[in-house]
């Protein structure tokens, strides 16, 4: 079984502990820096190729403004990732959005910040060019239906709410070029969390295939085309993590065949990755509250599924450590829960694990996306805190713990006395 490491020991957490409380999460700014480096690196064959992180997976802005330093753009998909984005400063070309079922107010305030627009759906042309103009440059979401086969998590593509038809795409790009548009993208994301490599490979050659197709029949020259996201993460011991360059390699050949091939270089080539980049150098922190003994045995911790929703939500693995046990003997089973009043709330179920009691500390990993971001309020359960670990050594908070007055935020005690039912 290949060993899940931790960036810190038992003494580090046990020193934050006592200034910030369990649950938090902690991210590893040295690690998720390093792997920014690797990821930009293994495409650099690729002139003008950037990765626009995917804000969903961890929208922080002390984490963006890190990818921001090493080059990164941000891919969004709402007005207040939007906005995130202008709050670190981002404008332009660092930012794309890509979103379904788009308001106005969405559409206008991407193209005020000048950011990139990836439509979902041949009718938004129509709504874009009536509610806000349609800008210089646009860019269309492809959904290849059954030329492409999904996972789990996002569906089969031809269920799926995104993108245009095949036939749709072609005749965006007559729309748009005897609208005046004149600088032109692709866009495709058909599968998430997934570790074959030539996943990805083939994707680039469906859409390469596209774009030799547009300009044939449209006379359209593509400038951009983003492979979208969907690199897993080895969230299982023992599972290998995809090789960015072989990837790379097998997307470099297609490009040279293909594109280069039919004069249609040169070709920015795009990601949106979010849980590759980080996904691996976050962890959750959550103490053992109670230990029950029932017809099963338990591990009550002081986290939930508020913190952490991918078990519950997709039965998914994440890897666990007890702190100051990793050398102890895996004898006990345990359904490892949260206290949500939802018998689905548990962080694993019959996983074995060393002896625990009351008390020990608990790191899950691979927490660093799609984990805080997740989160919700139900039962009155509040976020936990945010923190980040300085490639120095230095623990800094990048997001405070929610308190019981921001749960009542929103909420207008004063009105009540005054309300009669």
């Amino acid at each position: 079984m290949a060993e899940k490491k931790l960036p810190f020991t038992k003494e580090q957490i046990e020193k934050i502990i006592e200034t910030y409380p369990t649950p938090f999460h902690i991210y590893d700014e040295k690690a998720i820096r390093e792997n920014a480096r690797y990821f930009l690196k293994a495409f650099s064959w690729n002139e003008g190729f950037k990765e626009y992180f995917a804000i969903k997976a961890t929208p922080n802005p002390y984490l963006m403004k890190i990818l921001r330093e090493e080059g990164f753009g941000i891919d969004c998909s709402s007005v207040a990732e939007l906005e995130l984005a202008k709050r670190v400063g981002m404008r332009g070309d660092e930012i794309i959005l890509t979103s379904n079922d788009t308001p106005a107010y969405e559409f206008q305030l991407a193209k005020d910040l000048g950011a990139i627009i990836n439509l979902d759906d041949i009718s938004h042309i129509d709504f874009l060019e009536k509610h806000v103009g349609l800008p210089e440059t646009i860019s269309m979401r492809y959904n290849p239906g059954d030329l492409k086969q999904g996972n789990l998590i996002i569906g089969h593509p031809e269920e799926a709410k995104y993108g245009f038809t095949h036939e749709q795409i072609i005749e965006g790009y007559r729309i748009l070029k005897s609208k005046g548009v004149k600088h032109f993208g692709i866009h495709t994301m058909v599968a998430s969390n997934e570790l074959d490599p030539d996943y990805f490979i083939e994707t680039a050659e469906i859409l390469f295939k596209l774009i030799i197709e547009v300009e044939q029949k449209t006379g359209v020259r593509i400038e951009f085309a983003n492979l979208g996201g969907g690199i897993g993460i080895p969230y299982k011991p023992g599972q290998k993590a995809v090789d960015l360059e072989y990837v790379s390699a097998g997307v470099q050949k297609l490009y040279n065949e293909m594109i280069a091939g039919n004069g249609l270089a040169p070709l920015k080539l795009l990601f949106e990755s979010g849980r590759a980049i980080t996904g691996p150098y976050g962890y959750l922190v959550t103490k053992v509250r109670h230990i029950k003994k029932t017809y099963k045995q338990f591990a009550g911790m002081d986290a939930c599924m508020v913190n952490l929703m991918r078990p519950a939500m997709y039965g998914a693995y994440h890897h666990i450590t007890v702190l100051g046990k990793e050398n102890e003997p895996h004898t006990q089973k345990y359904d490892v829960t949260g206290s949500l009043c939802e018998n689905n709330d548990k962080f694993a179920i019959d996983r074995e694990l060393p002896e625990v009691e009351r008390d020990d500390i608990m790191v899950i990993h691979d927490a660093g996306a799609h984990g805080h971001a997740m989160g919700f309020n139900y039962n009155g359960k509040l976020k936990s805190a945010e923190l980040l670990l300085r490639e120095n050594g230095e623990v800094v908070q990048i997001r405070r713990a929610e308190t019981v007055e921001d749960y009542f935020g929103t909420l207008d005690f004063g009105a009540l006395k005054d309300f009669s039912v």
